[in-house]
Protein backbone atom coordinates (compact mmCIF):
# COMPACT_ATOMS: atom_id res chain seq x y z
CA UNK A 1 0.00 0.00 0.00
CA UNK A 2 1.25 3.18 -0.90
CA UNK A 3 0.95 5.87 1.77
CA UNK A 4 -0.51 9.08 1.23
CA UNK A 5 -0.31 12.37 3.12
CA UNK A 6 -3.54 14.16 4.76
CA UNK A 7 -4.11 17.51 2.65
CA UNK A 8 -6.65 18.65 4.89
CA UNK A 9 -4.14 18.14 7.62
CA UNK A 10 -1.78 20.43 5.66
CA UNK A 11 -4.48 23.08 4.23
CA UNK A 12 -5.23 24.04 8.10
CA UNK A 13 -2.04 24.17 9.46
CA UNK A 14 -0.77 26.33 6.68
CA UNK A 15 -3.68 28.60 7.23
CA UNK A 16 -3.41 28.83 10.91
CA UNK A 17 0.49 29.82 9.97
CA UNK A 18 -0.57 32.22 7.97
CA UNK A 19 -2.63 34.24 10.69
CA UNK A 20 0.16 34.64 12.46
CA UNK A 21 1.80 38.17 11.28
CA UNK A 22 -1.07 38.81 8.63
CA UNK A 23 -1.98 42.56 8.31
CA UNK A 24 -5.12 42.50 6.87
CA UNK A 25 -3.99 46.05 5.08
CA UNK A 26 -2.28 44.90 2.50
CA UNK A 27 -3.28 41.28 3.22
CA UNK A 28 0.28 40.51 3.51
CA UNK A 29 2.37 38.36 6.06
CA UNK A 30 5.20 40.29 8.58
CA UNK A 31 7.04 37.64 9.82
CA UNK A 32 10.51 38.93 9.57
CA UNK A 33 13.38 37.09 11.44
CA UNK A 34 12.95 37.65 15.31
CA UNK A 35 10.41 39.81 15.12
CA UNK A 36 7.39 39.00 17.97
CA UNK A 37 5.64 37.45 14.96
CA UNK A 38 8.17 35.22 13.82
CA UNK A 39 8.77 33.81 17.56
CA UNK A 40 4.15 33.24 17.90
CA UNK A 41 4.99 31.11 14.63
CA UNK A 42 7.92 28.93 16.59
CA UNK A 43 5.80 28.97 19.61
CA UNK A 44 2.91 27.75 17.66
CA UNK A 45 5.26 24.94 15.67
CA UNK A 46 6.63 23.65 19.31
CA UNK A 47 2.83 22.98 20.44
CA UNK A 48 2.53 21.07 17.53
CA UNK A 49 5.64 18.76 18.00
CA UNK A 50 4.54 18.32 21.45
CA UNK A 51 1.44 16.87 20.55
CA UNK A 52 3.08 14.55 18.44
CA UNK A 53 5.86 13.58 21.46
CA UNK A 54 8.68 15.08 18.95
CA UNK A 55 10.58 16.91 22.11
CA UNK A 56 11.00 19.81 20.40
CA UNK A 57 13.71 22.37 21.14
CA UNK A 58 14.69 25.74 20.00
CA UNK A 59 18.73 25.77 19.46
CA UNK A 60 20.97 29.08 19.87
CA UNK A 61 20.10 29.90 16.25
CA UNK A 62 16.45 30.18 16.72
CA UNK A 63 16.04 27.16 14.77
CA UNK A 64 12.78 25.05 15.92
CA UNK A 65 13.89 21.24 16.17
CA UNK A 66 11.61 18.27 16.87
CA UNK A 67 12.87 14.30 16.11
CA UNK A 68 10.89 11.07 15.63
CA UNK A 69 13.10 7.78 16.46
CA UNK A 70 15.99 8.00 18.84
CA UNK A 71 19.00 9.56 19.68
CA UNK A 72 21.25 6.86 18.61
CA UNK A 73 20.39 6.54 15.12
CA UNK A 74 21.44 9.39 12.26
CA UNK A 75 18.57 11.36 11.30
CA UNK A 76 16.99 12.39 8.10
CA UNK A 77 16.49 16.55 8.22
CA UNK A 78 13.25 17.58 6.55
CA UNK A 79 12.55 21.38 6.88
CA UNK A 80 12.57 25.06 5.44
CA UNK A 81 11.81 28.07 7.30
CA UNK A 82 8.94 30.42 9.15
CA UNK A 83 9.61 33.83 9.05
CA UNK A 84 8.73 35.83 5.80
CA UNK A 85 9.80 39.05 3.96
CA UNK A 86 7.44 42.08 5.07
CA UNK A 87 4.09 41.76 3.11
CA UNK A 88 4.86 38.24 2.16
CA UNK A 89 2.86 34.96 1.36
CA UNK A 90 1.69 31.72 2.90
CA UNK A 91 3.70 29.60 1.03
CA UNK A 92 7.35 30.70 0.74
CA UNK A 93 9.36 28.61 3.56
CA UNK A 94 6.46 27.09 5.30
CA UNK A 95 5.36 25.01 3.12
CA UNK A 96 8.50 22.69 3.67
CA UNK A 97 7.97 23.02 7.29
CA UNK A 98 4.53 21.70 7.27
CA UNK A 99 5.42 18.96 4.53
CA UNK A 100 8.06 17.72 6.92
CA UNK A 101 5.44 17.87 9.81
CA UNK A 102 2.89 15.91 8.03
CA UNK A 103 5.56 13.08 7.37
CA UNK A 104 6.03 12.17 10.41
CA UNK A 105 2.20 12.22 11.15
CA UNK A 106 2.16 9.58 8.71
CA UNK A 107 5.08 7.67 9.69
CA UNK A 108 3.39 7.60 13.07
CA UNK A 109 -0.10 6.97 11.74
CA UNK A 110 1.06 3.91 9.93
CA UNK A 111 3.74 2.56 13.09
CA UNK A 112 6.43 2.43 10.09
CA UNK A 113 9.48 1.15 11.75
CA UNK A 114 12.54 3.27 11.22
CA UNK A 115 16.00 2.03 10.63
CA UNK A 116 16.77 6.04 10.58
CA UNK A 117 15.35 9.04 12.88
CA UNK A 118 13.80 12.06 11.27
CA UNK A 119 13.86 15.08 12.20
CA UNK A 120 11.79 18.61 11.41
CA UNK A 121 13.54 21.49 11.05
CA UNK A 122 12.18 25.25 11.03
CA UNK A 123 15.01 27.39 10.63
CA UNK A 124 15.64 30.90 11.50
CA UNK A 125 16.29 34.22 9.72
CA UNK A 126 16.23 32.62 6.83
CA UNK A 127 14.66 35.74 4.20
CA UNK A 128 18.19 37.67 5.09
CA UNK A 129 17.00 40.48 7.32
CA UNK A 130 20.54 40.50 8.68
CA UNK A 131 21.93 39.51 5.42
CA UNK A 132 22.51 35.91 5.53
CA UNK A 133 20.68 32.46 6.14
CA UNK A 134 21.37 32.54 9.82
CA UNK A 135 19.46 29.05 11.22
CA UNK A 136 21.26 27.14 8.30
CA UNK A 137 24.72 28.39 8.53
CA UNK A 138 24.45 27.86 12.10
CA UNK A 139 23.00 24.40 11.74
CA UNK A 140 25.98 23.48 8.79
CA UNK A 141 28.92 24.87 10.90
CA UNK A 142 29.18 28.55 8.48
CA UNK A 143 28.98 31.00 10.95
CA UNK A 144 31.49 33.53 12.27
CA UNK A 145 31.14 35.22 15.55
CA UNK A 146 32.58 38.21 14.34
CA UNK A 147 29.64 38.10 11.45
CA UNK A 148 27.06 37.91 14.59
CA UNK A 149 28.63 40.68 16.14
CA UNK A 150 28.49 43.03 13.31
CA UNK A 151 25.15 41.74 11.22
CA UNK A 152 22.54 44.23 11.48
CA UNK A 153 19.23 44.99 9.28
CA UNK A 154 18.27 48.24 7.14
CA UNK A 155 17.48 49.95 9.70
CA UNK A 156 20.41 49.64 11.39
CA UNK A 157 19.70 47.31 14.58
CA UNK A 158 21.76 44.79 15.46
CA UNK A 159 21.30 40.84 15.31
CA UNK A 160 22.82 40.72 19.15
CA UNK A 161 19.43 43.71 19.84
CA UNK A 162 17.25 41.51 17.75
CA UNK A 163 18.18 37.90 19.42
CA UNK A 164 18.11 39.58 23.27
CA UNK A 165 14.64 40.88 22.68
CA UNK A 166 13.62 37.43 22.20
CA UNK A 167 15.48 36.76 25.00
CA UNK A 168 18.24 34.55 22.95
CA UNK A 169 22.00 35.03 23.16
CA UNK A 170 23.49 35.66 19.89
CA UNK A 171 26.81 33.85 20.68
CA UNK A 172 24.64 30.67 21.16
CA UNK A 173 24.74 30.47 17.71
CA UNK A 174 27.64 29.47 17.27
CA UNK A 175 26.68 25.96 19.21
CA UNK A 176 24.07 24.84 16.24
CA UNK A 177 26.01 23.40 14.61
CA UNK A 178 25.39 19.60 13.58
CA UNK A 179 27.89 16.71 13.22
CA UNK A 180 27.46 15.31 9.81
CA UNK A 181 28.15 12.32 10.50
CA UNK A 182 24.97 12.13 12.99
CA UNK A 183 23.08 12.79 9.37
CA UNK A 184 21.38 10.94 6.59
CA UNK A 185 20.42 14.40 4.36
CA UNK A 186 18.54 16.97 4.04
CA UNK A 187 15.36 17.05 2.16
CA UNK A 188 13.47 20.43 1.74
CA UNK A 189 10.14 20.99 -0.16
CA UNK A 190 9.25 24.76 -1.72
CA UNK A 191 7.81 26.52 -3.95
CA UNK A 192 9.85 27.69 -7.43
CA UNK A 193 9.09 31.29 -6.62
CA UNK A 194 9.29 31.58 -10.43
CA UNK A 195 6.94 30.95 -13.73
CA UNK A 196 9.04 27.84 -15.37
CA UNK A 197 7.16 25.07 -14.43
CA UNK A 198 3.54 26.85 -14.60
CA UNK A 199 4.45 27.92 -18.00
CA UNK A 200 5.65 24.58 -19.24
CA UNK A 201 3.03 22.63 -17.34
CA UNK A 202 5.44 20.66 -15.12
CA UNK A 203 3.79 19.21 -11.92
CA UNK A 204 7.48 18.72 -9.98
CA UNK A 205 10.39 20.35 -10.61
CA UNK A 206 13.83 18.33 -8.76
CA UNK A 207 16.65 20.86 -8.45
CA UNK A 208 19.70 19.87 -10.03
CA UNK A 209 21.34 23.08 -7.88
CA UNK A 210 21.38 26.25 -6.48
CA UNK A 211 22.75 29.04 -9.06
CA UNK A 212 26.32 31.05 -7.65
CA UNK A 213 25.44 34.80 -7.24
CA UNK A 214 27.56 38.09 -7.35
CA UNK A 215 26.91 41.35 -6.46
CA UNK A 216 28.22 44.49 -7.76
CA UNK A 217 27.90 47.49 -6.88
CA UNK A 218 29.07 50.13 -10.16
CA UNK A 219 29.57 53.47 -10.38
CA UNK A 220 29.84 55.82 -13.40
CA UNK A 221 30.81 59.51 -12.57
CA UNK A 222 30.79 62.00 -14.82
CA UNK A 223 29.65 65.89 -15.17
CA UNK A 224 26.31 67.19 -14.42
CA UNK A 225 25.58 69.71 -16.40
CA UNK A 226 22.37 72.04 -17.70
CA UNK A 227 20.08 69.83 -19.30
CA UNK A 228 19.06 72.90 -21.91
CA UNK A 229 22.51 74.00 -22.52
CA UNK A 230 24.69 70.75 -22.42
CA UNK A 231 25.30 69.97 -26.17
CA UNK A 232 24.30 66.32 -26.40
CA UNK A 233 27.71 65.25 -27.97
CA UNK A 234 29.78 67.36 -25.44
CA UNK A 235 28.28 65.82 -22.00
CA UNK A 236 29.20 63.24 -20.03
CA UNK A 237 26.14 61.82 -19.05
CA UNK A 238 26.08 58.78 -16.33
CA UNK A 239 22.76 57.79 -17.22
CA UNK A 240 23.61 57.10 -20.92
CA UNK A 241 26.50 54.55 -19.73
CA UNK A 242 24.04 52.41 -17.66
CA UNK A 243 21.91 52.57 -20.63
CA UNK A 244 24.36 51.28 -22.89
CA UNK A 245 25.66 48.76 -20.41
CA UNK A 246 21.81 47.44 -20.10
CA UNK A 247 21.87 47.23 -24.02
CA UNK A 248 25.02 45.14 -23.73
CA UNK A 249 23.67 42.23 -21.24
CA UNK A 250 22.35 39.40 -23.81
CA UNK A 251 25.09 39.90 -25.56
CA UNK A 252 27.33 39.40 -22.83
CA UNK A 253 24.93 36.38 -21.63
CA UNK A 254 25.18 35.25 -25.76
CA UNK A 255 29.12 34.96 -25.93
CA UNK A 256 29.80 34.02 -21.88
CA UNK A 257 27.12 32.76 -20.36
CA UNK A 258 24.31 29.54 -20.41
CA UNK A 259 20.60 29.21 -20.64
CA UNK A 260 21.14 29.69 -17.02
CA UNK A 261 22.40 32.41 -17.03
CA UNK A 262 20.98 35.84 -15.52
CA UNK A 263 22.51 39.44 -15.57
CA UNK A 264 20.38 42.13 -13.84
CA UNK A 265 20.34 45.74 -13.19
CA UNK A 266 18.26 46.06 -9.91
CA UNK A 267 18.77 49.74 -8.89
CA UNK A 268 19.98 52.92 -10.53
CA UNK A 269 20.48 55.91 -8.07
CA UNK A 270 20.79 59.21 -10.41
CA UNK A 271 22.92 62.26 -8.64
CA UNK A 272 22.23 64.87 -8.79
CA UNK A 273 18.70 63.56 -9.42
CA UNK A 274 16.94 66.57 -11.04
CA UNK A 275 14.58 66.38 -13.84
CA UNK A 276 16.47 69.56 -15.56
CA UNK A 277 20.20 68.80 -14.70
CA UNK A 278 22.30 66.11 -16.66
CA UNK A 279 23.44 63.41 -14.49
CA UNK A 280 26.96 63.39 -13.08
CA UNK A 281 26.98 59.86 -11.16
CA UNK A 282 25.21 56.93 -11.96
CA UNK A 283 25.09 54.37 -9.12
CA UNK A 284 23.64 50.55 -10.11
CA UNK A 285 23.63 46.92 -8.63
CA UNK A 286 24.66 44.15 -11.20
CA UNK A 287 23.64 40.77 -9.94
CA UNK A 288 25.13 38.03 -12.01
CA UNK A 289 23.91 34.08 -11.73
CA UNK A 290 24.78 30.91 -13.12
CA UNK A 291 24.95 27.41 -12.23
CA UNK A 292 28.90 27.42 -13.06
CA UNK A 293 31.93 29.33 -11.09
CA UNK A 294 33.68 28.95 -14.19
CA UNK A 295 31.27 30.92 -16.38
CA UNK A 296 29.98 33.63 -13.18
CA UNK A 297 34.05 34.62 -14.03
CA UNK A 298 33.79 34.90 -17.48
CA UNK A 299 30.90 36.75 -17.19
CA UNK A 300 32.15 39.04 -14.53
CA UNK A 301 35.71 39.00 -16.65
CA UNK A 302 33.30 40.10 -20.06
CA UNK A 303 31.41 42.74 -17.64
CA UNK A 304 34.25 44.79 -16.34
CA UNK A 305 35.59 44.78 -19.99
CA UNK A 306 32.46 46.28 -21.40
CA UNK A 307 31.59 49.08 -18.60
CA UNK A 308 35.48 50.16 -18.58
CA UNK A 309 34.51 50.50 -22.83
CA UNK A 310 31.34 52.21 -22.16
CA UNK A 311 33.25 54.52 -19.64
CA UNK A 312 35.74 56.03 -22.36
CA UNK A 313 33.15 56.21 -24.87
CA UNK A 314 31.13 58.79 -22.54
CA UNK A 315 33.93 60.31 -20.95
CA UNK A 316 33.12 58.42 -17.76
CA UNK A 317 35.21 57.01 -14.80
CA UNK A 318 34.20 53.66 -13.89
CA UNK A 319 34.32 52.19 -10.46
CA UNK A 320 32.93 49.03 -8.90
CA UNK A 321 32.84 46.88 -5.73
CA UNK A 322 31.97 43.42 -5.39
CA UNK A 323 30.06 43.00 -2.81
CA UNK A 324 29.32 39.13 -2.52
CA UNK A 325 30.74 36.22 -4.23
CA UNK A 326 28.77 32.78 -3.87
CA UNK A 327 29.26 29.50 -5.62
CA UNK A 328 26.92 27.50 -7.20
CA UNK A 329 25.79 25.05 -4.59
CA UNK A 330 24.53 21.21 -6.29
CA UNK A 331 21.97 19.20 -4.96
CA UNK A 332 23.20 15.34 -4.47
CA UNK A 333 23.16 12.89 -7.43
CA UNK A 334 21.13 10.43 -5.25
CA UNK A 335 18.69 12.84 -4.07
CA UNK A 336 18.12 14.05 -6.86
CA UNK A 337 17.10 10.58 -8.39
CA UNK A 338 15.26 9.18 -5.59
CA UNK A 339 12.97 12.53 -5.59
CA UNK A 340 12.75 12.40 -9.60
CA UNK A 341 12.35 8.69 -9.40
CA UNK A 342 9.26 8.92 -7.21
CA UNK A 343 7.55 11.52 -8.80
CA UNK A 344 7.57 9.43 -11.58
CA UNK A 345 6.20 6.92 -10.12
CA UNK A 346 3.22 9.00 -9.15
CA UNK A 347 2.93 10.09 -12.25
CA UNK A 348 3.70 13.58 -12.15
CA UNK A 349 5.06 15.56 -15.26
CA UNK A 350 8.66 16.16 -13.49
CA UNK A 351 11.82 18.12 -14.44
CA UNK A 352 15.54 18.18 -13.51
CA UNK A 353 15.80 22.18 -13.22
CA UNK A 354 18.25 24.73 -11.39
CA UNK A 355 17.15 27.12 -8.78
CA UNK A 356 17.53 31.07 -9.51
CA UNK A 357 16.94 31.96 -5.81
CA UNK A 358 19.16 30.85 -2.78
CA UNK A 359 17.01 28.22 -0.48
CA UNK A 360 18.03 26.75 3.02
CA UNK A 361 19.88 23.79 1.34
CA UNK A 362 22.43 25.83 -0.17
CA UNK A 363 24.07 25.23 2.92
CA UNK A 364 23.87 21.91 3.53
CA UNK A 365 24.77 21.14 0.51
CA UNK A 366 28.48 21.40 1.55
CA UNK A 367 27.93 18.76 4.51
CA UNK A 368 25.38 16.57 4.15
CA UNK A 369 23.26 14.71 0.39
CA UNK A 370 20.65 17.30 -0.22
CA UNK A 371 17.61 17.08 -2.37
CA UNK A 372 15.19 19.85 -3.19
CA UNK A 373 11.76 19.98 -4.64
CA UNK A 374 9.50 22.88 -6.04
CA UNK A 375 5.88 22.77 -6.89
CA UNK A 376 4.72 25.71 -9.20
CA UNK A 377 3.77 29.14 -8.11
CA UNK A 378 0.72 30.53 -9.69
CA UNK A 379 2.01 33.23 -12.11
CA UNK A 380 5.31 33.25 -10.70
CA UNK A 381 4.34 35.30 -7.72
CA UNK A 382 6.09 34.72 -4.57
CA UNK A 383 7.10 37.08 -1.64
CA UNK A 384 3.89 38.93 -1.81
CA UNK A 385 0.62 38.60 -0.46
CA UNK A 386 -0.92 36.66 -3.89
CA UNK A 387 2.03 34.31 -3.74
CA UNK A 388 -0.45 31.12 -4.42
CA UNK A 389 0.19 27.26 -5.24
CA UNK A 390 -2.81 25.45 -6.06
CA UNK A 391 -3.56 22.54 -3.48
CA UNK A 392 -3.16 19.73 -6.10
CA UNK A 393 0.14 20.70 -6.49
CA UNK A 394 0.83 21.12 -2.72
CA UNK A 395 -0.79 17.54 -2.41
CA UNK A 396 1.79 16.15 -5.31
CA UNK A 397 4.42 18.00 -3.83
CA UNK A 398 4.22 16.44 -0.16
CA UNK A 399 3.31 12.89 -1.47
CA UNK A 400 6.74 13.12 -3.70
CA UNK A 401 8.34 13.96 0.10
CA UNK A 402 7.12 11.51 1.76
CA UNK A 403 8.08 8.63 -0.89
CA UNK A 404 11.13 9.60 -0.66
CA UNK A 405 11.46 10.03 2.95
CA UNK A 406 10.18 6.58 3.26
CA UNK A 407 12.70 5.09 1.33
CA UNK A 408 15.41 6.92 3.30
CA UNK A 409 14.15 6.08 7.19
CA UNK A 410 12.06 3.03 6.89
CA UNK A 411 13.35 -0.39 7.96
CA UNK A 412 12.31 -2.66 5.14
CA UNK A 413 13.40 -5.77 6.84
CA UNK A 414 11.26 -5.40 10.05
Amino acid sequence: MTLKINLERVQNDLYALARIGYNPDDQGIYRQGFSQADMEAREWLTRKMEALDLAPYMDGAGNVIGRLGTNDHKALLIGSHLDSVPAGGMFDGVLGVIAGLECIRVLQENQVPLKHAVEVVATSEEEGRFGGMLGSQALTGQLTLDWLERAQDASGETLRDAMARCQMRYHHAMEAARDPKTLVGFLELHIEQGPVLEKTHMDIGVVEGISGVFKWIVQFKGKADHAGTAPMDLRSDAFMGVADFAHEISRIIDEEGTDKTRLTIGRVDLKPGYAHTVPGEADFTLVGRDMSNQVMKDLADSCRKVLSSIARRHRLMFEYEEMSWLEPKHCHPDMIGLLKKHSEQLGHDTVVMPSGAGHDAQFFTDIIPTGLLFIPSVGGVSHAPDEWSHWHDVEKGCNVLLGTVLELVADQSA
